[in-house]
């Protein structure tokens, strides 16, 4: 105790070394706390931490081609629900933090709730991609990289020219590219 009480006394001190243990404090707990943030970031962007809630679509995605392919190259659920962008990323956690109270409240907590709220789950996600001009599709899909001649008449006139001027974005024709598409019947404006 009397250890406590002299250390104590001295930060009271004005003193040089006691403003030098807050700074070095201030540093340290700043690292720390830098540390263990970007470690939850990385954590909630992993397949396992989605499929924790999201089992049946992870096992969706496992049937696409973003999945398995020729080239070996892999999307998971973070390379196309998170932007890539510090900022961005940060932005979009903290909407997910609604997604995952909504989950503990027992909303969307088994797979039949799931089921029934997917369409509007869908819609949301789809005008969240919509209203972001598609920017996790863009980290890896660039218009001026794509090989038009390599693609379908129908497919290289649209990315010519609507999706290459910004009157479309990718989610207005490729909906369920990485996902089942949920039963919109019933679903107001859904032809």
């Amino acid at each position: 105790m009397k250890l406590i009480k002299a250390f104590w006394t001295k930060l009271k001190s004005p003193s040089k070394a006691a403003l030098g243990i807050v700074l070095f404090m201030g540093f340290a707990g700043g690292l720390m706390f830098w540390g263990a943030f970007n470690m939850g970031m990385e954590a909630t962007n992993t397949e396992e931490f989605c499929s924790g809630c999201h089992a049946p679509i992870v096992a969706e995605i496992q049937e696409t081609i973003h999945y398995s392919n020729r080239s070996g190259v892999r999307a998971i659920c973070s390379d196309c629900h998170v932007p890539h962008e510090w900022t961005d990323k940060i932005v979009r956690k903290v909407q997910a933090s609604k997604e995952l109270v909504f989950h503990f409240m027992g909303t969307i907590d088994t797979p039949e709730k799931f089921q029934e709220r997917r369409a509007h789950l869908a819609e949301r996600e789809w005008a969240r991609l919509k209203a972001n001009d598609s920017l996790e599709c863009r980290n890896c899909h660039q218009f001026e990289y794509m090989d038009f001649s390599e693609q379908g008449s129908r497919s290289a006139k649209l990315h010519s020219t609507a999706l290459a001027n910004g009157e479309k974005t990718c989610v207005d024709c490729h909906k369920g590219i990485a996902h089942k598409l949920p039963d919109m019947h019933g679903v107001e404006g859904w032809q």
